[in-house]
């Protein structure tokens, strides 16, 4: 795969500097001056992948070379620059933070590998000529880096920002290529303790959108972005393996306001290995369809625990397949569902019951960051000492239940369901604090899906309706 497209990765000093914005403000800015626009972000990120999903007007990816082998980011680096003239890529944390002193990891690196030019979105809120020294440290620091443009944010004053401009020309060769006033009003981009307020649930997403448009085209030297985008060079990966698909298979994915954590490539992965998917609402739907499989992805249950303990029906007809043999599969906010109680802001909500665990929902992340984990116990998801590559970023945690008796996941890094393991297997269920891109391991898709051929052809290859 070569990836020749114009590109820009935006990147910060660290969280909260604006790049969210600006990133979402220059795809879709670019967007309207008539360029078919692919965005993607670095890092594991649901929340603000999906709004550039929402920018773009395509698919948000995810770019994740912790996660990824070398194939794997190439082919989603394939995808989402498949008819598309410009490629915008949103960092994550500060341009050089990593997973260790050395940056391992960091937008910095990504940047690097992709050949894209660099432009670092600075918060100077207090500040004047230290910016300058902000911007020459970043430059110096990694001298392969293509640092190749600031864009100021938060700006106070128009004599603040001729300060800045005049500081950062004296003593950087890094061209200041526009400066965002402080907002009036509300901002655009409401927070919540994971990050960004979800585009699924925001109320007037697409107005957000086309606000942070219009101020990056106001304040920002669009043309000169378009101009540096497209010094990129060339870069190669290797081919990725396609898989055939096999028979096809109807499998239901939880997606409302409550469930919207999934990667593009997961969905796609279980297309190509031959599925139909399904959408299922836990907020607004009180039937299970016919299915062969189901898929419980992350989400924040938590803020819609009432609604989905309302939804008594549709919580039996679950807990009735799952005990009868129906594949599903859970990751973090899917858990929860799973679960016989979700305790919340001081009450405690019944959730479906398919597994034995009380969960609490804690004022504080009680995992967050990467994991490394190991198969120790046989299953039917993965094989023995296969190694899962993922994330986990969650401020509720297990605090009883019998299942955690069964766990078949050794964690060499992260915190887990319980003492540092993960991965709840009871007959054909998995639930996990783990978050796994089908990209990091190509086998998920396959594996679920061999689950549910098994499962029809146990009841005459039809599936069923549980009523």
């Amino acid at each position: 795969m070569t990836l020749d497209l114009p590109r820009l990765v935006i990147a910060g000093l660290a969280g909260d500097s604006g790049k969210t914005l600006v990133a979402l403000g220059l795809a879709r800015a670019l967007q309207d001056r008539g360029s078919r626009v692919a965005a993607a972000k670095k890092g594991p990120d649901y929340i603000d992948a999906a709004w550039l999903g929402v920018a773009s007007r395509r698919p948000g990816r995810n770019l994740d070379a912790f996660l990824m082998d070398e194939r794997a980011l190439g082919e989603v680096l394939r995808r989402a620059s498949e008819g598309a003239e410009f490629l915008v890529i949103e960092g994550n944390r500060g341009l050089h933070d990593g997973l260790d002193a050395h940056g391992s990891y960091s937008s910095a690196e990504l940047a690097k590998r992709l050949a894209a030019p660099v432009i670092l979105v600075v918060d100077v809120t207090k500040m004047t000529r230290t910016a300058a020294a902000l911007v020459a440290g970043c430059a110096i620091l990694d001298p392969e880096l293509e640092l190749a443009g600031v864009i100021l944010n938060q700006v106070a004053t128009r004599r603040q920002e001729a300060v800045i401009r005049e500081a950062i020309t004296q003593h950087t060769r890094v061209p200041v290529l526009g400066a965002i006033p402080r907002l009036s009003g509300a901002t655009p981009l409401p927070g919540r303790h994971l990050g960004l307020v979800t585009a699924v649930e925001h109320p007037e997403a697409e107005g957000a959108i086309r606000r942070a448009a219009e101020v990056v085209a106001e304040h920002v030297d669009l043309e000169g972005l378009e101009r540096i985008a497209r010094r990129a060079k060339a870069v190669l990966f290797p081919p990725w393996n396609a898989q055939e698909a096999g028979l096809p298979l109807r499998v239901g994915v939880f997606r409302d306001e409550a469930f919207s954590f999934y990667y593009p490539e997961n969905l796609e992965s279980l297309e190509a290995a031959g599925a139909e998917l399904v959408p299922i609402s836990p907020l607004h739907e009180e039937r299970l369809p016919e299915i062969d499989g189901l898929y419980l992805g992350g989400g924040f249950p938590e803020v819609h625990a009432s609604r989905l303990a309302a939804n008594v029906e549709l919580a039996r007809q679950v807990a009735q397949a799952a005990r009868a043999g129906l594949p599903v599969y859970a990751e973090c906010g899917g858990l929860m569902y799973l679960a016989r109680e979700l305790r919340a802001e001081g009450k405690c909500w019944p959730m479906s019951g398919v597994l034995d665990l009380v969960v609490e929902q804690k004022s504080k992340p009680q995992g967050h960051g990467y994991v490394v984990a190991k198969i120790d116990r046989k299953n039917p998801f993965f094989a023995e000492d296969e190694c899962l590559r993922g994330h986990e970023f969650h401020y509720s945690r297990v605090v009883k239940g019998e299942a955690v008796e069964s766990l078949v996941a050794v964690l060499e890094r992260g915190q887990g369901v319980h003492a540092r393991r993960d991965g709840i297997v009871s007959g054909a269920i998995w639930a996990s604090y783990l978050h796994l891109h089908a990209m990091s391991t190509p086998g998920w898709a396959d594996g679920f899906l061999d689950l549910a051929r098994a499962r029809r052809s146990t009841h005459s290859g039809s599936s069923q309706a549980w009523a």
